[in-house]
Order: C-alpha cells, then structure tokens, then sequence
C-alpha cells in the first residue's frame, strides 16, 4: 500500500513539474524546486525520470530545463478532436455573435473544471471574454451545468460525493448536490442552462450542450455579459437561440436527435 501512495505522490510531484514549465521559458532545479515545494534532490530525480521519456528536456549550455516535444506529440490527438470540434461550431459562434452582440463562447468539460477552447468576442462596449485554453470550476458556470445536465446523473455523483460544501465563488454559487441537481432539472426540462452571477457578480450566462455521434454531451456553447443585458426578458430569447445552433453542431458531429 505505501509502494502505491508512493508512486501517486510521485506522479502528483511530476506533474507539479510539467505545470510550472508550462509558464515557458527554461529553468533550473532549484527554481522548479522552490515553484513546487519539492526539496532539489527529489525535483532533480523527477525531472531525469521526465527526461528520459521526453516529455522535458534540458538546455546542454545552460543545465535549465524545458518542456520536451513528447508533450506535443501526446496533446496532438486532443488537439485533433477539439480542432474537429472547433471547425463545425466556429461558424455558428459567429452567426450567434452577429445576432446578439455578445461574447460567444464553446467549452469542454474536463474533470470538475471546464476548459474555453473558442470564442467570437461580443462586439458591444461592455463585453465578456476569458481568455481561450483558460479553465474554471465548472459548478459556477452555465457551460459546466449544460454539459454535466446532459450526462449520466451517476457522473456528477462520482465527481462531487462528498466533497460538500463546494467552492463559493459569489453568493449565488451553488454549493450542494442537491442544488446542482434541482438546478439539472429545470435545465434538462427548458433545454439550457442559466449562470445567474454563480461565478462572478454583475455577470450571467446562458448555454446549451452538443453532443457527438454517441449523444455523449462533449462541449457547450455559452453567451456571456452583464446580468442586465444577458437575463430577465432575453434569457429565453438566447436560450431558444443557442439550443437552435447547437442541435445543429450536435448534427453535424453526427448526433441524431430523438425523434
């Protein structure tokens, strides 16, 4: 048993590794040590380990390390199926920016986060964008509850059993199972979800699930901005909107919806 809580704290630590050297740049051991909370002696075998199978690599002038292409080459396959992804739903973010003025994201879920992996920004004065590859708490955002919504129930279980009270990031968070499961409901029986300011005040979003050729819910698409444009009399207006477009992804992505 210690053999196997082992090798999880070592794979942990490695991964620690990879993240800081994501920042880009080289750097030594000492700096990777102290970015990671690892003593250099463990670093410096971690990162020989993480050598020889190439996923970093160290500078021969400088003894810094690097990401290594090996991380590359094994984000090439993710990076193939969200560019399929990203190719069908581009021109409907587009054509769903021009209709509202607003941002338009497309977001995959990933764990209990969920991942931008595209965005048509709003054209309006006021607007809302995060940044694309940024990655959030998927409770606090109507993405993260179309795509969990449209999933096996016992999924969300898995994830979130026992891990109660959920992080709060507003006082509109929802924190509990059960809240997230009434809030299921509702999106289930009107077909998108509703982020009234759950991940930041003064912000709202609606969205709605796409699903590929195994009706597997694989991403979202959202409209975000300010709660006063976003909500109220136009929550139904976009919400009918972005279920339009995204049967139409789901489609194309070879979906075939319940008769």
């Amino acid at each position: 048993m210690r053999d196997r809580r082992d090798s999880v704290q070592s794979l942990e630590r490695a991964f620690d590794l990879l993240e800081a050297l994501s920042a880009g740049g080289e750097l030594g051991v000492t700096e990777l040590a102290n970015r990671t909370g690892l003593v250099p002696s463990t670093a410096h075998r971690l990162l020989h380990t993480l050598a020889k199978r190439g996923y970093v690599s160290q500078s021969s002038d400088s003894g810094r390390y690097l990401l290594g292409y090996k991380v590359v080459e094994v984000a090439s396959g993710l990076e193939r199926r969200l560019e399929r992804l990203r190719v069908v739903a581009r021109p409907h973010l587009e054509r769903i920016q021009r209709t509202t003025g607003e941002t338009v994201n497309l977001v995959v879920l990933d764990a209990d986060r969920v991942v931008y992996v595209d965005q048509v920004e709003g054209s309006r004065s006021v607007r809302m964008f995060t940044t694309v590859g940024t990655s959030v708490l998927a409770h606090t955002t109507g993405s993260g509850k179309a795509i969990m919504a449209a999933g096996p129930p016992e999924a969300v279980t898995a994830l979130y059993g026992g891990r109660e009270p959920l992080e709060r990031l507003t006082t509109h968070t929802l924190t509990t199972l059960d809240a997230l499961e009434d809030d299921f409901l509702r999106i289930r029986r009107r077909g998108y979800a509703i982020d009234n300011e759950e991940h930041e005040e003064g912000v709202a979003c609606v969205a709605t699930a796409v699903f590929d050729h195994t009706a597997r819910p694989v991403a979202a698409i959202s409209v975000s901005g300010p709660t006063a444009r976003i909500l109220h009399d136009k929550a139904a207006e976009l919400g009918g909107l972005l279920v339009e477009h995204a049967a139409q992804v789901s489609a194309a992505l070879g979906h075939e919806a319940a008769a």
